[in-house]
């Protein structure tokens, strides 16, 4: 049942929308935008959105699958879930070769664990001798599951040549899988796990600066071709890597050990336009060096985040996107979660204009759409600016 194709005056919305981002990216803002970081996952694990019945080994196993199940969840997140995006049904539809947060481990030889009711994970097959990893050098960019993923992208552009859906024109997209990464350190606790990387960086950090330089070569060397068969331009403006691992890590051992990985990456691919960086976790303690020696302008954060203390110490021109965290949107009613925002947007995270709520981070299965509306409703009311980008405490 799509929840808001018969209540929403979709025209409206979509007008509404396109002024929000047009007056944010202006730096004029008339209220502080909402997205929702939200991908297959909710549709499949979500019983009221998974009408297909598909679970994520059948989802991950076909590019059929795939195909249809990115196709039925678009169409059911532009009913069903509102947020500053455009509603109802789009000139044309994407689709994406997507293998969540495994497919780095699994390059590096781990196989794929699917287990009931939970995304597919990759096995650190590397744990109990994590050298092993190094043994056959950097893998070939374009092996393993990064050979899947060509073939997956060939499959659905041709299903996107042959179909259509809901009368309109299907794209398949490049695919990301080979274009982006999760981070060196978060990579090695896929790899030989947290345990492991915590207490080597501790007691034998040259053995573990040998891996995570691997591995760093190894991620640089992927990047680079899978950009260069895409005729993907580099350095380029935007570009934003994550590493939700920091948050095992003191600011010294940040600064020591992962910091001059991350500017290796940064410096390859980037310039130091539009710099961004995902953190999940309680990482806040390190964003300030990383904004001053990475030169990165936009923090997509996790929790649990204080927004008003990060806003001072980052000052007004730094980008950050947060809100309420993702299992506080499960659990609570819509009357907490108008609370929960409204304390967000008071907390002088506004200041500058420059805050995009969102839930943090990544919307959970079991999240209720009427949770997810009062949450936009609320920062229709209370995320307002007055005249020169001054929130408007309503």
């Amino acid at each position: 049942m799509d929840d808001l194709a018969n209540v929403l005056d979709i025209p409206a919305h979509n007008d509404e929308v396109r002024a929000v981002w047009d007056a944010y990216h202006a730096r004029q803002p008339i209220r502080v935008p909402m997205i929702l970081g939200i991908n297959p996952r909710y549709l499949l694990l979500e019983p009221a959105a998974n009408t297909l019945g598909y679970d994520f080994e059948t989802y991950s196993e076909s590019p059929e699958a795939m195909f249809r199940a990115q196709l039925e969840f678009q169409r059911w997140v532009r009913h069903n879930l509102l947020q500053d995006a455009e509603m109802g049904i789009p000139d044309a539809w994407t689709v994406y070769v997507d293998f969540q947060n495994y497919y780095e481990a699994a390059w590096f030889g781990c196989p794929v664990a699917y287990r009931d009711g939970q995304v597919p994970d990759a096995v650190p097959i590397h744990a109990d001798h994590p050298e092993s990893v190094m043994d056959r050098g950097i893998p070939d960019p374009f092996s393993g599951i990064m050979a899947r993923a060509l073939e997956y992208h060939g499959a659905m552009a041709e299903l996107a040549q042959r179909q259509t859906y809901l009368d309109r024109p299907i794209t398949a997209a490049r695919p990301s899988t080979g274009l982006g990464t999760d981070g060196p350190m978060t990579v090695a606790c896929n790899l030989f796990g947290a345990g492991f990387v915590c207490e080597t960086l501790a007691g034998d950090p040259a053995r573990m600066g040998r891996l995570l330089d691997f591995i760093t070569e190894a991620t640089l060397t992927r990047v680079e071709a899978w950009k260069r068969r895409f005729d993907m331009a580099f350095p380029h403006d935007g570009y934003g890597i994550a590493d939700d691992s920091i948050a095992l890590l003191s600011p010294r051992s940040y600064r020591e050990h992962i910091l001059p990985l991350h500017r290796r990456l940064f410096d390859r691919f980037g310039t130091e336009h539009g710099r961004s960086i995902h953190l999940c976790g309680d990482a806040t303690r390190h964003f300030r060096v990383i904004r001053d020696e990475l030169k990165v302008s936009t923090f997509d954060t996790g929790y649990p985040v204080d927004f008003g203390s990060l806003r001072q110490q980052l000052g007004p021109d730094v980008q950050l996107f947060g809100g309420p965290s993702a299992p506080f949107l499960v659990s609570a009613d819509p009357a907490g979660v108008r609370d929960a925002t409204i304390g967000v947007l008071r907390s002088g995270v506004m200041q500058g204009g420059r805050f995009v709520l969102r839930e943090g981070n990544n919307l959970a299965p079991g999240t209720s759409r009427e949770n997810v509306a009062a949450m936009y409703e609320t920062v229709r009311t209370h995320g307002r600016y007055e005249g020169g980008g001054q929130p408007c405490m309503s």
